[in-house]
């Protein structure tokens, strides 16, 4: 594997990652990581780096991938505790049929246009030891099942009999059976055990000791067994993929009584959260009208404040459709960004217009339109620029490793500032004096 990951172009280094901590990795010894380093690469070519490094090990027989980068890789397993985009749940109490289920569903899936490193977690197969102990052995040599069964773990997984201290420093000293003797399961059955009377007694005449095949792990979620497909999503986006899964595994699989499947992962999140800043941003946009409608007193400027707003989002969206980005989480930031900024330059110049009017006697007309449009120009000028100035360098890396979610929100702020900047300044002003209402001694 090391081999093929440094003939690929874009691989700077390989390194392997052995044994894993009990407590938090709970992959069987038949998983190990392979973390590579990438060259210095483009945009474009960092998109294209996982799929490079997938041809790499497509050659390799025997072994299933899962390629991910750190960050998606954090991201994903916060969402659902697998480092994959889309998970699919199993649920049931006979593991023999959620294995036969996951078998289905990873032929299905894998099946599907886009899904790589489809893979099912915990499954069946693994090479187990079985030592069944004969209770009337035990009650002949006089053994307590549970003293030979604490025997068996010392010997062949240790156990801390003490400590040593060097200076503030504190070490275990644990014992264990020596490695030639524990590596080899033919020996098992010469473990020898000293029994209540004196005796020693070797395991192999109190026990049944057979090789067998089981499983690392048996998951559980809520009190409930599952079994877990895996899947990655690869030149498509994983919402359209989701709902093509859902589709294929209710045709194509049949489900017994008692067993149910929920799928989830990133575009279950996705969702989730598009809901809570819609809801969110709808909530706080209802509050700025109340507040809107309190500071104008009246519906018609309330209106013109509101109509720059269309403007800003005819940007936002020619800006997408130009870079070729969807309507992602980050989009979704941008438009409520851009909404913030087009009604704040929007309020800038029909308070104008109201100051000019209600406080320096002026007449509404022509000649007040232009006058309050152009003592505006210089700090609406300034907003647009600053901002765009400094997201400029974001949308321009757009592609970029790290700048999945900033990118597409810098793209939407930009083309929102330009359109609701142009239409604020040109047209604005002719609305304002189409339909605008501003009155001597009106509160501003």
């Amino acid at each position: 594997m090391t081999r093929a990951l440094l003939n690929t172009r874009c691989v700077a280094t390989v390194a392997q990652r052995v044994g894993r901590a009990e407590a938090d990795d709970i992959f069987g010894t038949h998983s190990s990581e392979l973390e590579v380093d990438l060259k210095p690469l483009s945009g474009q070519e960092a998109a294209s780096a996982e799929d490079n490094v997938r041809k790499a090990l497509a050659s390799l027989v025997g072994a299933n991938f899962v390629v991910n980068t750190f960050l998606t890789e954090r991201i994903e397993e916060t969402l659902t505790g697998y480092t994959a985009a889309v998970v699919i749940n199993i649920f049931g109490n006979d593991l023999s049929v959620l294995d036969e289920k996951a078998k289905e569903i990873v032929k299905e899936v894998g099946a599907l246009p886009g899904a790589a490193d489809v893979q099912a977690q915990s499954p069946p197969g693994t090479p187990q030891l079985s030592i069944r102990l004969r209770h009337e052995e035990l009650a002949r040599w006089g053994f307590a099942p549970v003293d030979v069964m604490d025997v068996i773990q010392t010997a062949y997984q240790g156990a801390t009999v003490g400590q040593v201290y060097d200076g503030n420093r504190v070490f275990d000293v644990s014992v264990i059976l020596d490695p030639c003797e524990r590596n080899n399961p033919a020996k098992v059955g010469n473990l020898l055990l000293r029994s209540p009377t004196g005796s020693y007694v070797p395991l192999g005449r109190i026990a049944d000791i057979a090789e067998t095949s089981g499983r690392y792990s048996i998951q559980h979620d809520a009190a409930r067994r599952v079994q877990v497909v895996t899947c990655n999503v690869t030149g498509r986006d994983v919402k359209s993929f989701v709902d093509e899964a859902k589709k294929r595994i209710a045709s194509a699989v049949r489900l017994p009584e008692g067993t149910y499947i929920e799928l989830t992962g990133t575009a279950e999140a996705e969702g989730r959260s598009k809901r809570d800043l819609v809801v969110h941003s709808l909530m706080a946009g209802v509050g700025i009208l109340l507040l809107l409608s309190i500071g104008f007193g009246n519906y018609r400027n309330l209106v013109l404040i509101l109509a720059n707003l269309p403007f800003s989002f005819m940007g936002g969206v020619l800006a997408l459709l130009i870079s070729g980005n969807g309507l992602s989480i980050g989009s979704l930031v941008g438009f409520v960004t851009i909404f913030g900024i087009t009604l704040c330059n929007s309020i800038m110049m029909i308070s104008r217009y109201d100051y000019l009017i209600s406080r320096e006697g002026m007449v509404w007309g022509r000649e007040a339109a232009f006058r309050g449009a152009s003592e505006r120009l210089t700090p609406i000028l300034m907003t647009a620029l600053v901002t765009g100035m400094g997201l400029l360098p974001i949308a321009l890396a757009s592609g970029a490793p790290g700048l999945e979610i900033e990118g597409p929100m810098a793209i939407v702020i930009l083309g929102g500032l330009a359109t609701s900047t142009l239409l604020n300044l040109l047209v604005l002003p002719t609305l304002a004096l189409r339909f605008g209402r501003f009155e001597k001694g009106e509160l501003s």
